[in-house]
């Protein structure tokens, strides 16, 4: 690539800063690398209107208002990332369906170069939402696939297929990408990197701004039924009887959290159990200072930026062994993995890990080295020689 060229990259994702999840972190910190030497512009569908943050980024955000009604959003959505295609040189697709379609559309009739992002199966996301599957992911590869889930997937496979290159964040996803069929040769495995700086404050201070004392266990993450927070409502009375300083903070948005927040009222643990809402990335580092240790119960993890963000943070996390998880703990020494769903495993991973003092220091120490080993800046590299070459 010539010194002062600079290319004009599309990045079409479905979500973004200030909604919470992985993609949208992903998506935030790419483009902020990106922009330093690229052109960059996002297309996202968002929950707000406008951001006012979006004035202070060196790269254009271009948000489609979630609550419009169903067929105007995804017309505008979908109109907006075609004609973006004509003057971009590339076009990176951070959603298997509702981005993919019309950037790969966009991509062929304007003749530039489609890269794909796959993060997870969204047809099984969509089975598990939609309660037409209760199978975990890895058991639904296997499953006759009917209906709109078998046309969602289709419609995936068939995108995977046409993109120049897959961008997968573990190896994990690079073999669920496999299973579709796609070549080995399409799929590169660049892991996630983190662009979290932590509060600068004390755990104490933190505690305090936000309101909440005790023996903080944080989680967070988009509540949908795979993350698993209904087990760490219906655990809390059984850890309260352990010790009654416990307090579970979940940080958060999604559609389990009117059934959330019925199960914390119906169990009596308006003390106890605090669901927070979504919180912006300077909101959450003050959370993760507080935070005595990380849990996050989920069936199904990619790559985590959660756990990662709370290693970096310092505090110790206990996951379960699931997905990309297995490629960023190590049993024992950087965090603890149990069994998703696992309801005494569970208990037992927080009884010990908050009775011994030596382990938490040793979970902090080891966490931190490990998410330094995925930096935002090798994501960043790895990411523009794939996009660029």
């Amino acid at each position: 690539m010539e010194n002062n060229f600079k290319k004009r990259i599309l990045i079409v994702t479905g979500i973004y800063p200030p909604d919470i999840g992985g993609p949208a972190s992903y998506s935030r910190t790419l483009a902020l690398k990106l922009s330093k030497d690229h052109k960059v512009k996002i297309i996202t569908y968002s929950s707000v209107r406008k951001f006012e943050e979006d004035k202070n980024y060196p790269f254009t955000v271009k948000r489609v208002w979630k609550k419009n009604i169903w067929f105007l959003r995804h017309a505008i959505y979908a109109l907006k990332v075609f004609w973006a295609c004509k003057n971009s040189d590339i076009v990176y697709s951070l959603s298997t369906l509702n981005g993919a379609i019309p950037s790969l559309a966009g991509a062929r009739f304007f003749k530039k170069k489609f890269f794909l992002r796959i993060a997870g199966d969204y047809a099984w996301q969509v089975a598990v939402e939609k309660n037409k599957t209760g199978l975990l992911i890895d058991d639904f590869q296997k499953a006759k696939k009917t209906g709109w889930v078998g046309f969602l997937h289709k419609v995936q496979v068939w995108a995977c297929k046409k993109a120049s290159v897959i961008v997968v964040p573990s190896k994990y996803l690079a073999d669920i990408v496999r299973g579709w069929g796609i070549p080995s040769d399409k799929i590169k495995v660049i892991y996630n990197g983190v662009d979290f700086g932590g509060a600068d404050i004390s755990q104490e201070e933190a505690k305090k701004k936000i309101g909440i004392y005790g023996d903080i266990i944080l989680s967070a993450g988009r509540l949908v039924p795979w993350k698993g927070f209904r087990m760490l409502v219906k655990i809390m009375p059984r850890l309260s009887e352990i010790s009654q300083l416990f307090r579970l903070v979940i940080v958060g948005d999604g559609p389990d959290k009117k059934m959330l927040e019925s199960m914390v009222k119906n169990l009596g643990l308006e003390r106890k159990v605090h669901l927070v809402g979504r919180k912006s990335q300077e909101e959450l580092a003050t959370y993760l200072a507080a935070a005595d240790m990380f849990v996050l119960n989920t069936g199904y993890e990619g790559f985590s930026h959660q756990i990662l963000e709370a290693m970096t943070a310092g505090v110790p996390v206990i996951t379960t062994a699931v997905g990309g998880n297995k490629e960023i703990i190590r049993q024992g020494e950087n965090g603890f993995m149990v069994k998703y769903q696992d309801e005494f495993n569970l208990i037992e991973a927080v009884k010990s890990l908050s009775e011994n003092k030596e382990l938490q220091e040793e979970f902090k120490k080891e966490g931190k080295k490990t998410a330094e080993q995925f930096s935002s800046e090798k994501m960043f590299e790895e990411t523009v020689k794939v996009l660029t070459q």
